[in-house]
Parts: C-alpha cells; structure tokens; sequence
C-alpha cells in the first residue's frame, strides 16, 4: 500500500515539474533575448558614436612626362653591305681571285656541279654513275687510267661502299673555288688552295683548309707550302675533268 502512494506521489510530482520547466525555459529564452538586444542596441549606438576613421591619403597626381621621342612601330633598317668587286671576293691570304657565289659560274658548270652534289648527298655511289654517263668522258679519278671509277671508289673507299669518298667531295666542293685557263678554255677548279701557296694563308683560309680534310694532313701541306689532297675540275662547258688527289 506504501508502495502504491509512493509511485502516485512522484507521478503527481512530474505533472507538477513539467508545466515548470515549460515556465522557466521560456523565461530563460526572453531573458537570453534581451540583453542580446541589449547589447546590438549597445553596439548600434557606440557604432553611431565612435567617429569612422580617416580615409588614406590619395597622392598627388603626377603629370604624364612627355616622350622624347616617338615609340619604333618597325626595325631600323641596317645600313648596306658595300657590295663586292666584279667576280668574286678573294680573302686576305695566299689565295687570289676566289670566288665563292656559285651564280657567277656558266650555266653549264652549274648543272653538272648540282647534279655532283644530288648524288653524292644520296649516300649511294650508284647515283652517281648517270652523272658519270653524261659526262662527255670519264673524269679522271686516278693518275692511271680507271675504266669504271663507281668500282675503283669502292675498292679504295674505308667502308667498301664509297661513303667516305661522297662525303670527301661534298666537303671540297664546299670551299671557295678558283678559275684558271687550261689550254683555250677556262676550268673551275675545287679546292682554291690546290693553286694556293699554303704557307700564305690567314687564320681564316686555315680554319677552311681543315674543314676540307684532317689538320693530321693539313698541318704538313701547310709547311710545304703545297696542296696534295682530292680537287675537283670542271670546264666552262659543263665537262668533269677529274677528282683526284
């Protein structure tokens, strides 16, 4: 029976309890509110009170400086370069007369010269057997008499394949050339130091003898004075004369 009347006194309690804590958290939740109204309407009047702070110093504008002269829109043409004597240039040196513009040759030794270079830059010495048959006879290409020349480079070529030899005429080919009278006719001949005293050239025309062949060969050729190494003749009228040492 005691037992009874005690859980009917503690529910009577919580029916009691809760309808107070409703009162209470909502008073709480007025009192929580105002003094954060409190305090916006404090913060709102010391923002209005406190004077806002002064704005930076602009700086005085500068007046635009003037150009002292006007802005390039192009490139300043280069002065022209003195244009060369009739003929061709001839280097300071041991050399004279070399010529070096490949325009100033006949028609004829032109075509010839190119189809030279066409078939050697090939890398195949077969190319150049055309070039050989339209020649008006075999270039010389030894101080014997060679019936096929495409068979003699091979058989005197390091690779056995002639590579080396295309490579040596493409590299005399590439120096300055000189034109000399043979009998009635003129020929072109490659190298310019093959009529060239080599104890007479400049620092320049050495730099271009041993890009024709190794400084091992020059340097000897230099103090002898004389020129041994592979030249290339062709006559004004297109013929292949020779390639030989």
């Amino acid at each position: 029976m005691r037992s009874r009347n005690s859980w009917i006194v503690m529910a009577v309690a919580a029916l009691v309890a809760a309808p107070l804590l409703i009162v209470y958290a909502s008073r709480g939740e007025r009192m929580a509110a105002m003094p954060a109204a409190a305090g916006g309407t404090g913060a709102t009047t010391q923002a209005k009170s406190t004077p806002p702070p002064p704005e930076p110093e602009k700086p005085a504008p500068v007046a635009p400086v003037a150009p002292t002269a006007a802005p390039l829109t192009e490139p300043v043409p280069l002065p022209p370069a003195p244009a060369p004597e009739p003929g061709a240039s001839a280097p300071a040196g041991g050399a004279q007369n070399v010529l070096y513009d490949l325009n100033k040759l006949p028609r004829p030794v032109q075509r010839m010269l190119e189809q030279i270079v066409v078939a050697a830059q090939s890398g195949d010495i077969e190319q150049m057997r055309p070039v050989l048959e339209t020649n008006e006879l075999k270039p010389m290409v030894a101080a014997a008499a060679v019936d096929d020349p495409i068979a003699f480079w091979k058989k005197t070529s390091a690779d056995g394949q002639g590579r080396d030899v295309l490579a040596t005429l493409l590299n005399v080919l590439s120096a300055g050339f000189v034109r000399v009278k043979d009998g009635k006719e003129d020929m072109y001949i490659w190298p310019y130091f093959a009529e060239t005293d080599l104890s007479k050239l400049s620092p320049a025309q050495l730099v271009e003898l041993y890009r024709v062949l190794p400084a091992s060969q020059a340097v000897p050729m230099q103090r002898a004075g004389k020129y041994s190494y592979y030249r290339v003749g062709i006559a004004a009228d297109g013929v292949w004369h020779y390639f030989l040492q």
